[in-house]
């Protein structure tokens, strides 16, 4: 067994010894951790349900505006967790927080609620999991970032190709041993119909939604059922559009691959060029370009059509001198200009339970890589090291995204200075990485958490 087939088993062998009957302990814990969830919806239950398939976790709270979604939960988590118990419900997050009884939050809310309670959990002592992207602006970023260094606690974000292990396989095999030769461009891309058609009349909220607070520090609309449930990723009042939502990813998976940090530049051009009618408010299509020295990471997306490459949908294309690499959640291609191709499929980690099999929407290709994420998140918390996609490479990539957005809104190129955050004598740019909050919420400040 060479050097390669060692790790890949030991990796292995790590993640299937977390089966329902046989989980275990990180290293240092000697007792369950406590966790609460804030945000009950798709993929926050999703982050909280892997979590519990690698450690004997406690759920001791749930939070959601939605009540219907929030008792859905609370009896999912009591069918899972090994107490059997119903964690105590919140609709408000501020409430559960106060508690202060938990050791992780989970922030699976939309985006526009991912800054305050993550801040508020990592000041009641908590280390936190926080989806992607962290924030709606940049300042909200920062603010996280500070938060998490100055009271000492592990911040892992949602980017999970960091933890894909095909993915760290191409690192290895194909990029770090020059297989690609120097590396000279990257496409990323998502072809994927994100964006929602129709244009639903606005109506009166259902009974078991708290509109008002769902909302926060958003903008308050009339509500709409293209709001609620999952479809606000449609609108720029409550997410970063389709750039915000799968750019993300993409750009921090090559921001990682090749050990990449700030931009020094980013652009940005796109709008609502071919589904007009719909509510949403979000561009069809959009492209930008991320300047690193020597290189430019370039993202381009529509909701219509057909992809180039209908293997790759959603992806990263490195191009190198010596040969091409094609990435995504489900495998890589290299293909060099001389040689034979190399082909990975994602790697299974060998577990499976009896709830996946009716786990609304769960995505099996990607459960793997997120439990090899928790996992690490936990060893972090053990270690109080910092994880694999520490909040600090989350906002990197999240605010790249943003100042996307940004250079397309101002129709200009932004370049970017990470040591004062700011875009370098461009006030008007600047005004706009700090949106304005709804009264009474309080935009979080980086000196003052």
């Amino acid at each position: 067994m060479d050097r390669r087939d060692f790790l890949k088993n030991a990796s292995l062998a790590g993640l299937a010894a977390a089966t329902t009957g046989g989980r275990a302990f990180a290293a240092g814990q000697d007792k369950p951790k406590r966790v609460a969830l804030i945000g009950c919806g798709w993929y926050g239950k999703n982050d909280l349900f892997r979590l519990l398939q690698v450690t004997p976790a406690d759920v001791v709270s749930l939070c959601d505006p939605d009540k219907k979604m929030l008792a859905e939960a609370g009896e999912m988590v009591a069918a899972r967790q090994a107490s059997k118990k119903t964690p105590r419900l919140y609709a408000d997050w501020r409430e559960l927080v106060k508690e202060k009884d938990f050791d992780i939050a989970v922030v699976g809310t939309p985006d526009h609620w991912h800054a305050l309670p993550t801040i508020a959990a990592i000041q009641a002592g908590a280390d936190v999991y926080c989806q992607k992207p962290i924030s709606v602006d940049v300042v909200e970023g920062q603010a996280m970032l500070a938060a998490a260094r100055k009271h000492k606690k592990v911040v892992q974000v949602g980017t999970q190709r960091r933890s894909t292990l095909h993915l760290k396989h191409a690192i290895d095999r194909i990029i770090k041993e020059g297989k690609l030769g120097r590396i000279g461009h990257v496409e990323i891309c998502c072809y994927y119909e994100m964006r929602r058609k129709g244009n639903p009349p606005d109506a009166p909220a259902p009974e078991h939604v708290d509109w008002e607070l769902w909302t926060g520090p958003a903008p308050m609309k009339p509500f709409n059922p293209m709001y609620h449930p999952l479809t606000w990723r449609n609108f720029w009042e409550y997410g970063n559009g389709i750039v915000g939502d799968m750019c993300i990813h993409m750009l921090d998976m090559v921001r990682w691959m090749l050990d990449l940090g700030w931009p020094k530049r980013i652009s940005s051009h796109g709008g609502v060029y071919v589904d007009k009618e719909s509510k949403a408010n979000i561009p069809d299509t959009q492209s930008a370009t991320f300047e690193f020295d020597g290189l430019n990471v370039v993202w381009t997306h529509r909701t219509w059509g057909s992809p180039p490459d209908p293997k790759y949908p959603w992806a990263g294309v490195f191009y190198g001198d010596k040969g091409t690499l094609k990435a995504d959640v489900r495998g890589y291609d290299f293909i060099p200009l001389k040689g034979e191709p190399v082909r990975e499929e994602v790697i299974a980690d060998g577990y499976t339970d009896e709830h996946e099999k009716t786990e609304p929407r769960f995505e099996r290709h990607a459960a793997a890589a997120n439990r090899a994420h928790m996992k690490d998140f936990l060893a972090a918390i053990a270690s109080r090291g910092k994880p694999v996609a520490d909040i600090e490479e989350g906002h990197i990539s999240t605010a790249s995204c943003i100042l996307a957005n940004l250079s397309m809104k101002l129709g200009r190129a932004l370049a970017w200075d990470p040591a004062k955050h700011e875009v370098p004598g461009d006030a008007e740019a600047n005004a706009l990485l700090r949106r304005p909050y709804r009264a009474p919420w309080q935009h979080p400040e980086p000196d003052k958490v």
